[in-house]
């Protein structure tokens, strides 16, 4: 189960109770007490977060003794406040089944087990019922900056502040599908746009609209570089005026905030695949840049 994972400086599996992720990006540890790993196994600092798309290691909360375990909301299913998984002291809250079940999305179904027929499942295809978990100030516009990249889970947010806003996740992603989870089909509702983006230098490079409309401008787990992380971006709409900025600086009873706005920009945009050019070449390439057959 565990054979891809690396472990903390002198841990074992003896020593860990949970795995938090381990599948797609990144892997914490919860100790034998209920509480994440934060440093060595004798105490000393070191980082405890291990990424698996790089094989790395990143600092997660060093050397802060006792970090209670308090996520388990998002990552399990049938979650209660109350009480501590397993006895363990540092675990906030029961649960019933480990990791995100059938029953996360649609509810108890031990009735619909019995009866399927008179028991139906509960379908919930809105923003909301995706957005108990993706996002983490509220299901508003606005996807704070954490360390110069937008926050991961704040996929709503982004959504909203969009030209997609009025969509629900259900229209893009298949959240059945375990591998992708997404289906991508941009050209369900962008036809004209998709047929004029045939045969350019970007689609005969093998391009597809995310690599464009949706750059990994947030970090759950590795930076790339200092403005691109590992998680697409949900804005879509790209500002090709190289002047303007995408983040927005908000000071709200005294605490100034970073905020990002409802574009991406051409740096985040362009430049991640052109990093020899600049803004300014950007702008002047990206307008109609779908019609485009020559390269420069």
């Amino acid at each position: 189960m565990h054979a891809n994972l690396a472990l903390p400086p002198g841990y074992s599996w003896d020593d860990i109770s949970y795995v938090v992720g381990g599948v797609n990006r990144k892997a914490r540890y919860v100790d034998r007490n209920g509480y994440l790993v934060t440093s060595a196994k004798d105490g000393s600092r070191a980082a405890t977060q291990y990424n698996l798309e790089d094989d790395t290691w990143s600092d997660f909360h060093p050397g802060e003794k006792n970090k209670k375990y308090d996520c388990a909301a998002c990552h399990t299913t049938g979650y209660r406040p109350d009480g501590h998984q397993g006895g363990l002291k540092g675990i906030v809250g029961r649960w019933a089944e480990d990791g995100i079940g059938c029953e996360a999305c649609h509810g108890p179904g031990g009735v619909h087990a019995k009866n399927p027929a008179q028991g139906l499942m509960k379908v919930d295809r809105s923003q909301e019922a995706c957005g108990k978990c993706h996002q983490r100030g509220g299901l508003t516009p606005k996807s704070l900056l954490d360390a110069g990249l937008v926050r991961h889970h704040d996929q709503i947010n982004e959504l909203m502040a969009g030209p997609h806003k009025g969509l629900s996740c259900v229209n893009c992603h298949n959240p059945h599908q375990q591998a992708t989870r997404a289906r991508y089909n941009c050209i369900n509702c962008h036809r004209r746009v998709a047929d004029s983006f045939m045969a350019s230098v970007h689609d005969r490079a093998g391009l597809k609209c995310f690599d464009c409309h949706m750059p990994r401008v947030a970090r759950s787990a590795i930076s790339r570089v200092s403005y691109m992380g590992d998680i697409r971006s949900h804005l879509f709409r790209i500002n090709v005026i190289p002047e303007k900025e995408m983040f927005t600086t908000i000071e709200e009873k005294g605490v100034k905030s970073t905020f990002v706005k409802g574009f991406i920009c051409l740096e985040c945009a362009c430049l991640g695949c052109h990093s020899s050019r600049d803004q300014a070449w950007a702008a002047k390439h990206a307008a109609g840049m779908h019609k485009k057959s020559g390269a420069n």
